[in-house]
Parts: C-alpha cells; structure tokens; sequence
C-alpha cells in the first residue's frame, strides 16, 4: 500500500496510491496512516481519488486511523468515485466524515 503526504498551509494531503482499500491491505494501510501522520498539523484530508473499491475492512481502517488522530484532530475525505462514497453513505459514516467531491473542494474549506 503506497501513501504519500504533503502539507498545503494547514492542511495534511495524504493521497492513496490504490485501486482499493480491502481485507488484504487494511492492516497496512493503517500503520502506514499512523506514520504519515505522526505530529501532524491538526486536519488531515485523505485523497481517495485513486480508490476505486472498499470493503468494511477498509472502511474500518479509515475509521482506525481516524481514531488515532486523537480527538483534536480531524480527519476529512476527498475525491471519492462513486461506488465508495456509496459504500459511506449506506454505511452512514458520511455522518462521521466530511466528503468533498474532489481535493481542491476540500482544501477551500477553511481549517476548523
């Protein structure tokens, strides 16, 4: 599982780099989450736009990682295809997340 992180003002981009996020690579997607956002500024956005796929094991990793953020952090999600953000709305976790079509809608909104 490939992650990469940058830091746009006071915001952490951490972009996926795959297709899915499933039972095989749930694990490592969140120690790999863990390190990209260790003393991290205060709002993460993971970049889901190259997630084509989640399972519920995926979808609990990004809960996962939510939590280790700790409370005062927050976690958002963007550029999700539609066959994910389905999987977060029947799931109601769009309740728990913020979902922003793409990356820049995320990034315009200002840091809480």
């Amino acid at each position: 599982m490939g992650l990469t992180s940058t830091t746009i003002g006071a915001t952490q981009v951490v972009t996926v780099h795959a297709d899915r996020i499933d039972a095989s690579m749930a694990i490592q997607f969140k120690d790999d989450m863990r390190s990209e956002t260790e003393g991290s500024v205060d709002r993460v956005v993971l970049d889901l736009s190259g997630v084509e796929f989640i399972d519920s094991s995926g979808l609990g990793a990004i809960v996962a990682s939510m939590k280790q953020l700790g409370e005062d952090r927050k976690l958002d999600l963007a550029g999700l295809h539609p066959v994910v953000e389905k999987v977060f709305r029947l799931t109601r976790m769009d309740t728990v997340f913020r979902l922003f079509a793409t990356l820049n809608d995320a990034l315009s909104v200002p840091v809480d």
